[in-house]
């Protein structure tokens, strides 16, 4: 990288922190005008001791907008239709905030921004190679890309709002999972993206710092599911073309993989004691933690921690041959699993 994209990059990075730092206590207020508020024991999981904003979006989309409206010269197409699909996540989340919206409200703005994001060419294109190889017809294998894409984005997104049920939790991933993308795209020569992943960490940061340090506000659906989104995004946007290509797409999965096993262990424990998927209920990864003997903070931390190596670990399969990092990835995967199994076992704050 040159100095002067050295430059701008720290520009970039310093001038997001200042302005989620600085609109935290104005987005909370806003939150309190329009009614966008968190009430303690509205549903059986809410055990908080006072009303609290959700204003995880309104930060999040403020600050985009001032960067997007300093450093317009950095918005390309692709970050300009992330930016509109990450506003419909937003609006569709502060409704959910507002009023509480069933799963079927829900997923439908997650659906449209997702249509949008895809209609417009940012999608999973990893199936084509086997078409190009002749394991698969190329009108199936385009499928395959549009119902794969489908499924990353609204996982994605989901898993991070699932995830988000003690404070500080979902941004402290959003820091760690941004910060190696933000190394990632470096070392694959992405610079617009590299930008954009320092933007989404100094917002994560921000976020964390009410949300997690100061406890001012929640991010609510709005924030924590435009977390998701953009993660999920840069995880399809990035393509490293000199880093094994035909192992690249591990990273993105393996960044992210703490919010892909806490929403799988909670699907598979809500499948198994017959409850509805969508409700809300204290049966998460951090809550059977805390069932097992461990502090809230300690909980927190003990996520994180387990998040940074497993990033850490993907991060180094960028520098293993696709052999190797398949057989990390499969390994991670398999422990993953074993731990997901024994943990579902364990009692919920519920039992």
């Amino acid at each position: 990288m040159t100095e002067p994209f050295l430059n701008e990059l720290l520009l970039v990075f310093l001038l997001s922190i200042i302005i989620g730092i600085s609109f935290g206590i104005p987005s909370t207020i806003l939150a309190l005008k329009l009614g966008i508020v968190d009430v303690p024991n509205s549903a059986p999981h809410k055990k908080h001791t006072r009303s609290t904003p959700l204003a995880g979006g309104i930060l999040i989309s403020f600050t985009l907008l001032v960067i997007a409206i300093v450093f317009n010269r950095l918005l390309n197409f692709d970050i300009l239709v992330t930016l509109l699909g990450t506003l419909i996540i937003v609006l569709f989340g502060v409704w959910d905030d507002l009023q509480g919206l069933s799963a079927v409200p829900k997923l439908l703005g997650q659906i449209v921004a997702s249509t949008l994001l895809i209609s417009l060419g940012i999608q999973v294109r990893f199936m084509t190679n086997f078409a190009l190889q002749g394991y698969l017809p190329l009108a199936f294998a385009e499928t395959l890309n549009i119902l794969i894409t489908y499924f990353w984005l609204i996982g994605i997104t989901n898993a991070l709002n699932m995830i988000d049920s003690m404070d500080g939790i979902a941004a402290g991933i959003g820091v760690i999972a941004s910060l190696f993308f933000m190394g990632a795209t470096i070392l694959a020569n992405q610079f617009t993206l590299v930008i954009w992943s320092a933007v989404l960490l100094s917002i994560n940061i921000s976020l964390y710092f009410w949300n997690g340090i100061k406890s001012r506000f929640f991010l609510g659906d709005s924030g924590a599911q435009a977390i998701g989104f953009l993660l999920a995004t840069l995880g399809i946007l990035y393509n490293p073309l000199e880093k094994n290509p035909e192992s690249s797409w591990i990273v993105p999965i393996m960044l992210l993989g703490i919010p892909i096993f806490d929403t799988s262990l909670v699907v598979l424990s809500r499948f198994k004691r017959k409850q509805p998927i969508g409700s809300g209920r204290r049966d998460h990864t951090y809550h059977r933690l805390i069932a097992l003997g461990f502090t809230p903070k300690i909980a927190v931390i003990l996520t994180h921690i387990i998040s940074l190596g497993i990033s850490c670990l993907a991060y180094f399969t960028l520098s293993f041959t696709p052999f190797l990092a398949l057989v990390v990835f499969v390994t991670t995967v398999v422990c993953g699993i074993f731990i997901l199994l024994w943990l579902e076992r364990k009692p919920t704050l519920d039992e």
